[in-house]
């Protein structure tokens, strides 16, 4: 099977020229957290919520308004560019390595399409146990945390997301995604002096994703993948029959699998 067999063609874009809040907009009209940056009509970088995040809480940008911020600003330059006849073998090899996991399909120079770990999730078969790979020892965080020790933890364990816990049962998501909105408002909404404290101050319960999808630890890796599919979520907290959480799985985690059974 080959890129051009999953990926997505209709591609949602920004140019380099866009304000950080367009960028933002699309990513929430469009329930997405990747987006390739274009410059006259070639691929110049892939911009993420993992950057905007970054970027956003970054020393270097705290005396900067997020109105003069531009997807140049905030996109990674250095990606692999791959071809509708790359082979997906080749594409789940460097599934959950450090970098842009938004791979831009690109001929003769031209951008046709994306693959995303989404776009990979059909392939995802397994009749096998979520328990077969899902973490047990998930790192998580209380409603009460503040947002910069969730996004340090996020960073030192190298995840996207965590799972918000009270009393042990799952009760939200934060993910660099909802950290980016909260940082630019923050920037939007109050003047340079007041920014700092405002980010010291702001608490995990105030931006988590509180319809949280969550599932028993007896449903199958394939099971997982349409989940993930049809809910449009990159992880699913595995819980108990009080809602407590046993587990976690992520798309990485069903993707890694994908690739041994297509080693094997």
């Amino acid at each position: 099977m080959k890129v051009k067999d999953v990926m997505t063609k209709e591609i949602i874009y920004v140019s380099k020229g866009d304000d950080l809040y367009h960028v933002l907009t699309l990513m929430e009209k469009h329930n997405i957290t990747k987006l390739p940056v274009l410059d006259d009509g070639k691929i110049a970088g892939i911009v993420t919520d993992n950057q905007i995040a970054e970027k956003l809480g970054s020393f270097r940008s705290k005396g900067v308004p997020a109105s003069r911020m531009h997807a140049s600003t905030v996109m990674e330059k250095d990606f692999e560019r791959i071809s509708p006849d790359t082979e997906i073998k080749e594409i789940l090899k460097s599934v959950g390595e450090p970098g842009p996991t938004m791979l831009p399909v690109v001929v003769d120079d031209a951008l046709v399409g994306v693959v995303t770990k989404a776009d990979l999730l059909p392939l995802v078969k397994s009749e096998e146990s979520i328990e077969k790979i899902m973490k047990e020892n998930v790192i998580t965080v209380k409603p009460g945390d503040r947002v910069i020790h969730a996004r340090r933890l996020m960073m030192e364990n190298d995840v996207a997301r965590l799972p918000v816990v009270d009393e042990g049962k799952v009760v939200g998501i934060i993910s660099d995604k909802e950290i980016a909105f909260a940082l630019a408002s923050i920037k939007k909404s109050f003047p340079m002096g007041k920014q700092q404290n405002q980010l010291r101050n702001l608490l995990v319960k105030d931006v988590m994703k509180s319809n949280v999808v969550t599932a028993k630890r007896d449903i199958s890796i394939k099971e997982a993948a349409q989940i993930m599919m049809e809910e449009e979520v990159g992880c699913i907290p595995i819980v108990d029959d009080d809602g407590k959480i046993e587990g976690i799985v992520t798309r990485t985690d069903l993707l890694h699998h994908l690739r041994e059974e297509m080693e094997s």
